[in-house]
């Protein structure tokens, strides 16, 4: 493989896992948020965050229910496969452990959206300001999320690179 191939590789390799790891992040935040008090059980960020985005775009009024619920998985499921596509080259490059590289990178990811990003573009409270066991759900679904890319990834670039060894034997 050239090298641009490659680098395209490895991105897609990457939004393909962080896409993929998504789905249990979101069975577990589902399951968690149901399992909150009452009172801290209002909606999880990704639908907080569309909420906000439409109001912004002032559009909110012209979104129903189900609009908003697939813009919200359409949201979380894209900003899943874009930072996996962040990861994948941190991984190829440094060559963490997958457990430990992709849960460390879960968790800052989380960081820098929930205490970051977020809040300094005015679409989401920082973290700071949720309770504390909300917080927990979240950095426990960013940590699933993690640990499942680091997997993903890890398998897809040994996959990538074995049949490109065998490609070079040919």
């Amino acid at each position: 493989m050239d090298d641009q191939t490659s680098v395209s590789s490895v991105l897609v390799v990457g939004a393909l896992a962080g896409l993929a790891a998504t789905a249990p992040m979101t069975l577990f935040m589902q399951k968690m948020h149901q399992e909150l008090p009452a009172r801290e059980r209002y909606p999880l960020p990704p639908s907080e965050i569309v909420e906000e985005l439409t109001e912004q775009a002032g559009i909110d009024d012209q979104v129903d229910q189900s609009e908003h619920k697939a813009l919200t998985l359409l949201a979380h499921f894209g900003y899943g496969a874009a930072t996996g596509a962040l990861y994948a080259p941190l991984a190829q490059a440094f060559h963490p452990p997958a457990l430990l590289g992709g849960s460390v990178f879960g968790l800052g990811v989380w960081s820098a959206s929930y205490l970051g990003l977020l809040p300094a573009l005015g679409i989401l409270r920082p973290a700071t300001e949720h309770p504390a066991r909300r917080n927990a759900l979240m950095i426990g679904a960013h940590v699933i999320w993690g640990v499942t890319l680091g997997l993903l990834v890890e398998q897809l670039l040994e996959e990538i690179s074995s049949r490109s060894a065998v490609r070079k034997d040919s």
